[in-house]
């Protein structure tokens, strides 16, 4: 089978995704290298970026330019990993470890989604504040429910942001209204929610989601490797996020060498060993990952999304990120609400640096904190390549662009365009002075 999606733009929508914006720029091309350009351009042709430029080159003279004046522009940022299902007690049951969690919040607010009418409800609210934060693209996880998982994508898809959206997957260990009766039908409906969307979205995709491995049997795990196999689909997972967790995963296959085996023994960690095919994979958390899970994830190519909230908020623990860095993995950050308690991507930048800073203090002085500029590209250039060319604007990246007016956090002296992109995220800026927002080439604010 081969999924079909229609083209992202139109003629007339390749007419209107063509125009420069003029503002104070500033973008990630490494880990190590944040570009800022003042009273910069960038271009967008037919939803790519062409680059940035001090002077508009003479080709480029006759789009229409949008004159943001001293207003910072920034790619739109990228969300590894968020629950949409869950957005609707974030804040809430903070004082409790992951699995205590689950059982108390996590289940019972899943379960609601079987009723289309508190889907509707819920997923609206989420899709809007998706729409007016900064993110631009995201992966996100639905509930087992098909119906309510093409209503999200629907919303989704209406919001204006380029998402990977996961039915849920779990036939064991969860309670009876969210436990599928069994792998033959958790797999034919996932099945036929692949179906249904097929070709209906041109931004909003599907992606394979067991919740992880303790929820889900191996007869599921390996029918959920066939369905890659066949749809072509990535897959995004937990993985060695509590050291309770990683024991459920041992109890219950005794013979892995360590959690992401499992996802590995199924084809599901990046790489399908019967037919020697690569896919894309997110797994998220890695905050207790063994010597040689890193080294299967590097590997495979499978990508991190470190969500440095939820893994202080549920007490999981700090994940080594640099020594993810020094390792050469694929790593972006996640948001993970309602583990994480705000869909804010800036919030999960400073976040990052933080935790990092009480990693090398009281785990591993070895290990460097994130600087701002790593934590920046990890948000937005680091996280987008799994989109493929993302989060940056580079020629020949998806043209996805937040304009934000710092110019509403007051400052006594004048700073520096770097200083004022660092103050405008640890001051949380996405909240109250984004002023446009575009997403492949489409003003979508």
């Amino acid at each position: 089978m081969s999924l079909e999606y229609p083209p992202l733009e139109t003629e007339k929508e390749l007419k209107t995704s063509s125009f420069v914006l003029k503002g104070n720029i500033c973008y990630s091309v490494s880990l190590s290298e944040l570009i800022t350009t003042e009273s910069g351009y960038v271009v967008c042709i037919g939803g790519k970026s062409m680059g940035v430029y001090t002077t508009l080159p003479e080709q480029y003279q006759k789009l229409p330019v949008y004159d943001y004046e001293d207003k910072l522009i920034i790619p739109g940022l990228v969300d590894l990993h968020i629950h949409a299902p869950q957005y609707a007690f974030r804040g809430t049951g903070m004082d409790m470890e992951l699995m205590e969690w689950l059982q108390y919040h996590t289940f019972p607010e899943e379960s609601k989604y079987a009723d289309l009418t508190y889907a509707r409800k819920a997923y609206k609210i989420f899709a809007e504040q998706m729409k007016k934060s900064a993110t631009s693209h995201a992966c996100i996880f639905a509930t087992i429910h098909r119906p309510a998982t093409e209503l999200l994508m629907d919303l989704l898809e209406d919001s204006g942001i380029i998402s990977y959206v996961g039915k849920v997957n779990m036939d064991r260990r969860a309670p009876d209204n969210l436990c599928e009766p069994n792998a033959d039908f958790s797999a034919f409906d996932t099945f036929g929610w692949i179906n249904d969307i097929n070709g209906k979205h041109k931004r909003t995709r599907p992606i394979l989601t067991p919740r992880f491995v303790p929820c889900c049997t191996p007869e599921l795990l390996r029918q959920l490797c066939e369905i890659q196999a066949s749809c072509n689909l990535p897959v995004q997972s937990h993985l060695s996020e509590s050291q309770s967790e990683i024991q459920w995963v041992k109890e219950n296959h005794p013979d892995a060498e360590f959690y992401g085996a499992v996802y590995d023994q199924y084809g599901l960690f990046g790489k399908n060993h019967q037919t020697d095919q690569q896919f894309p994979a997110i797994m998220a958390h890695c905050v207790h990952s063994s010597d040689e899970e890193i080294h299967l994830l590097k590997e495979n190519g499978v990508f991190i999304a470190h969500c440095p909230a939820s893994n202080i908020n549920l007490m999981s623990g700090i994940a080594p990120v640099r020594k993810y860095i020094a390792n050469g993995l694929h790593i972006g950050l996640g948001s993970d609400v309602a583990a994480g308690h705000t869909e804010s991507m800036f919030r999960a930048i400073c976040d990052a640096i933080q935790v990092s800073k009480l990693y090398n203090c009281l785990i591993d002085q070895t290990q460097a904190p994130l600087t701002f500029k790593e934590a920046f590209y990890l948000a937005t250039k680091g996280g987008g390549a799994f989109f493929g060319k993302a989060g940056s604007f580079e020629k020949d990246y998806d043209f996805s662009a937040v304009v934000l007016d710092d110019s509403l956090i007051p400052h006594a002296d004048t700073l520096s365009l770097p200083d004022r992109l660092e103050s405008a995220i640890y001051q949380s800026l996405d909240l109250y002075g984004i002023c446009a927002k575009y997403v492949s080439g489409i003003k979508t604010l």
